[in-house]
């Protein structure tokens, strides 16, 4: 007990240099900026040292030691181990896109703070104490003992099924994490976004390749104190300059019946119902050129070449000839093709036409029957975000950290203390920007727009992160004629607010931290799950410490790699990606996990069947309903979006595991028993 005493101590010491370092370090480049440093070379500081202190932490960190490498020894106190955990799930989505969501959404991004805050309640009451009273590496190591009824084959078979969960899940999550670490380093360094993926992803590798969770976990304890201190600062000062108040979540209150006032005026301003009649007639073009394929298609294919011969004959200058033939090019290749992009660009334009939704209002709709499929989304969302995070790999991996099951416990209420300083501060975020861009930006002059909005545009020029276009051509912007990414909302903060540039780095630094922390956590899991479950439980029993913690290693890298190559193709939002993972590892390892604390009866072919039915109804509705993936809308059941399709996958998997259980032998006696050793006292 004294030793443990004693490390904590000895963390404390090193974690309060290490808060005042990083002050220093920011008041020295904030003195540096004063004195005319260019902000280029703030970003690469900034983008340097943070990278280099998570190296320098990796290195020290390193260990070959199988228990050391999988779980950190076992021996991380309760509240360092709810700091990391909070940084492992304070993810790109929470610190990037979550305030922009909402930004978006008002009311309706809610759901993602609900769901995600209840799924750790989940954690806490049902699942974590009882995995670290099971005391191995992983997830399918649980399931694998739980439901192999004393029979190697029967627990490979349920291993081999959840690794493939744990694999889908995590690595369509870790490639959001990578997505945000381009999009950062992209905007910070200058550099091409695929480059800055690559960039990003050597600092991943070197903690999480060199000392796995050990040195996962002390990299994101210190990740963890620049994600917090780069989220309160810009929003400290946006509640002093809207509410003359430095706590956010009480100036949220001030600043949102303001909001609601300038809404109300926008709402009602003529040359803003302007602008979204223009969006309209575009979208009614659109949809009547859908309406006329094939010749449609035909026709706009004669009329851009004929353009272009035109332009030709007439000699006219190379910069038309030049668009016309870009035109051309970029026109779509067949009539179906251009029904797809079609369809979009109608979309787009039917969005930007519709009015205000006001932020504080819930499931705002124009009658009674879309405002109640607007609350069934949101109760549908909450469920999937709570149910998924009770089921992620890479955070229940850290119930095996801690040193007892009352320190796993302690641990979860550390967690959910640190990410609580975040999520109540994302809503009071997303409405004082919001008021300060409806109060400052909209109705600024064309030639006096800020020079944010520059920067931020030409950050990716193929899908600009940030658009504004004079469509009714007053030379005022108008609240309709601007277009924000939500994955940009919450890094140009600072830029918004008028902030010394440093504090842009910093909140960079934030976001790159939050990415990373997750990633590496992500990354993990996956190299573990097929190390340890896949070539040391199932391929190679005999495999010595050494070669199991190689092999490990080097699976690391090849899925970092992949996951960085798909990142780099902009597969989706990051939000979009994030919820697909919650879906999926709600619909597939919650059953199980559940049903195996909890129910004696549960046994190896219902465990197989609920994962199987799971993952199998909520990947087909995500199909057959996403456009991203190919399917319709109009195929939704009960008006569910894809991103919900885990309120199917979960009753499905939850059913089949409890009716198989029925129809099939129960369990031996080395299941019940270890169900009965998990749940006794400590």
């Amino acid at each position: 007990m004294s030793g443990q005493r004693s490390f904590f101590a000895r963390l404390c010491r090193y974690y309060l240099l290490f808060t005042a370092g990083f002050a220093a370090f920011l008041l020295a480049l904030s003195v540096l900026e004063q004195e005319g440093m260019p902000r280029a070379w703030i970003g690469y500081l900034f983008m340097l040292v943070t990278i280099t202190l998570y190296a320098t932490i990796g290195v020290i960190s390193r260990t070959s030691n199988v228990t050391e490498y999988y779980v950190a020894g076992r021996r991380v106190p309760a509240m360092f181990n709810g700091m990391a955990t909070a940084a492992d799930w304070i993810s790109a989505a929470s610190f990037i896109s979550l305030a922009g969501g909402l930004y978006l959404n008002g009311f309706d991004g809610l759901a993602f703070i609900m769901g995600w805050t209840g799924g750790y309640c989940l954690v806490a009451l049902l699942i974590a104490p009882y995995l670290r009273k099971f005391s191995q590496y992983t997830i399918p190591d649980f399931l694998a003992a739980r439901y192999g009824s004393g029979t190697d084959k029967r627990g490979a078979s349920v291993r081999v099924v959840a690794v493939a969960a744990t694999i889908i899940v995590s690595f369509t999550y870790v490639v959001a994490q990578i997505y945000a670490v381009g999009l950062i380093a992209s905007r910070f360094t200058g550099v091409d976004f695929s480059v800055g993926i690559f960039l990003g992803l050597a600092s991943i590798l070197v903690c999480s390749f060199l000392g796995g969770m050990r040195a996962i976990t002390w990299t994101q304890v210190a990740q963890y104190i620049i994600i917090l201190v780069a989220f309160l600062i810009p929003a400290m000062w946006l509640s002093v300059k809207h509410a003359d108040n430095p706590v956010p979540q009480i100036a949220y209150g001030k600043v949102l019946p303001q909001l609601s006032a300038r809404e109300h005026v926008l709402e009602t301003d003529p040359k803003e119902n302007e602008v979204r009649a223009i969006f309209r007639q575009r979208a009614q073009s659109y949809q009547a050129r859908i309406d006329g394929l094939p010749a449609s298609w035909e026709q706009g294919h004669l009329t851009a070449q004929r353009q272009l011969d035109s332009l030709r004959q007439r000699n006219a200058s190379l910069f038309d000839i030049r668009n016309a033939e870009r035109y051309l090019i970029a026109y779509p290749k067949s009539p179906d093709e251009a029904r797809v992009l079609w369809q979009a660009a109608q979309a787009q334009n039917q969005k930007r036409a519709e009015p205000i939704i006001p932020h504080a209002q819930p499931f705002p709709a124009a009658d009674r029957e879309q405002s109640d499929i607007k609350r069934n989304n949101f109760l549908a969302l909450v469920f999937c975000m709570m149910l998924g995070t009770a089921a992620l790999p890479h955070i229940l991996m850290r119930s095996y950290t801690t040193p007892s099951v009352h320190e796993t416990r302690v641990s979860v209420f550390w967690t959910l203390f640190f990410i609580l300083l975040i999520y109540l501060t994302i809503p009071a975020l997303a409405v004082l920007v919001k008021y300060d861009i409806y109060s400052a930006l909209v109705g600024t002059q064309y030639a006096n727009l800020p020079t944010w909005v520059s920067y931020w545009a030409n950050v990716d020029k193929l899908s600009p992160l940030i658009s504004i276009v004079d469509v009714n051509r007053d030379g005022i912007v108008q609240l309709a004629e601007i277009s924000i990414d939500a994955d940009v909302l919450v890094l140009a903060t600072p830029e918004i607010a008028g902030l010394p540039y440093v504090i842009s780095g910093l909140v960079a630094a934030g976001g790159l931290a939050a990415a990373l922390s997750t990633a590496d956590g992500l990354l993990l899991a996956i190299s573990n799950a097929l190390s340890h479950d896949i070539y040391y439980k199932v391929v190679d029993p005999t495999a010595s410490t050494q070669k199991r913690v190689t092999i490990s290693k080097l699976l690391l890298l090849a899925v970092a790699f992949i996951a960085a190559y798909a990142a780099s193709q902009k597969p989706a939002d990051i939000l979009s990606l994030v919820g697909v993972a919650f879906s999926l590892a709600a619909s597939t390892l919650f059953p199980p996990l559940v049903l195996g604390v909890f129910w004696k009866r549960a046994n190896h072919q219902g465990a197989l069947a609920g994962m199987l039915a799971g993952f199998g109804v909520c990947l087909y509705y995500m199909l057959h309903t996403s456009t991203m993936l190919g399917g319709n809308a109009s195929g939704q059941w009960f008006h569910i979006a894809p991103i919900s399709a885990g309120i199917f996958g979960v009753p499905a998997g939850l059913a089949a595991a409890v009716l198989v259980s029925w129809l099939t032998p129960a369990p031996g006696r080395r299941s019940t028993g270890l169900v009965e050793h998990i749940r006794a006292p400590e």
